[in-house]
């Protein structure tokens, strides 16, 4: 049986939320605007790119919910040019087919997707964790932590530094680092972190988490294709190095 606390946990007040609907199908904007206004959200809505980028900056949403397919610009260019000048959660609408568009989505700066056609209980469940995610970052130690002579990283002030310079973490690589290094030398299962760092709703979506692992790699690693930082135990998990030894 699911306790109080959990069920609260996973439940998100929506009411009097801003959620911005960008979509050139008129059912689909009167669906979601439905179930969020029911919610007690307010919603506004474009109907292609270039609005919605007006919509963001004059009204600053909580959350966007972005469709991919529109005529002219894009959800990818929409996306791209958002992510220059804002940090405002992103869910990505795509066919339920299209996992190069979910991906696509994602290394744009996306926070999550939907794919099409969904129910409103998706689209709640949804919502609610990636603005979770957006409103709970993880406590940080007061301690600078020197991992070797080139990776140093400083949880009180959000700073990772490689070979002295700072490297560009975005909030789910961040979070995502965060929980491997305060678990040094352990293995951390599958599941584990993509509860932890995306929420308990997402413990059976491994694509994240290997895309994610990726990233952090980019970020991080001298030769991504051989971390000693983030290691791979096979079928199980990521490991990150003990570097307290």
């Amino acid at each position: 049986m699911t306790t109080n606390s959990t069920t609260e946990q996973q439940r998100v007040e929506l009411k009097d939320r801003l959620i911005l609907v960008v979509d050139d199908e008129p059912r689909i904007v009167n669906f979601v605007r439905m179930n969020l206004e029911l919610e007690g959200c307010r919603v506004i809505s474009a109907g292609n790119g270039r609005e919605a980028l007006e919509r963001i900056r004059d009204n600053l949403p909580d959350l966007v919910l972005l469709d991919i397919m529109m005529p002219g610009m894009d959800g990818f260019e929409v996306l791209r040019r958002l992510r220059q000048f804002s940090t405002v959660p992103v869910i990505v609408l795509t066919a339920k087919d299209q996992e190069d568009d979910r991906i696509q989505g994602l290394e744009l700066g996306a926070d999550d997707y939907i794919g099409k056609p969904f129910s409103h209980r998706e689209l709640l469940s949804r919502i609610r964790a990636v603005l979770r995610r957006h409103a709970t970052p993880p406590p940080m130690p007061q301690t600078q932590l020197k991992i070797d002579e080139r990776l140093t990283i400083d949880f009180a002030k959000h700073e990772v530094l490689v070979n002295g310079e700072p490297v560009n973490l975005r909030p789910t690589e961040y979070r995502l680092l965060y929980h491997l290094v305060q678990n040094a030398g352990w293995v951390m299962p599958h599941d584990v972190l993509l509860s932890k760092v995306w929420g308990p709703e997402y413990r059976d979506e491994s694509h994240y988490l290997r895309l994610y692992i990726t990233y952090l790699r980019q970020k991080i690693e001298d030769d991504p294709a051989n971390p000693r930082y983030i290691l791979t135990e096979r079928g199980v998990g990521y490991r990150f190095v003990d570097f307290r030894k």
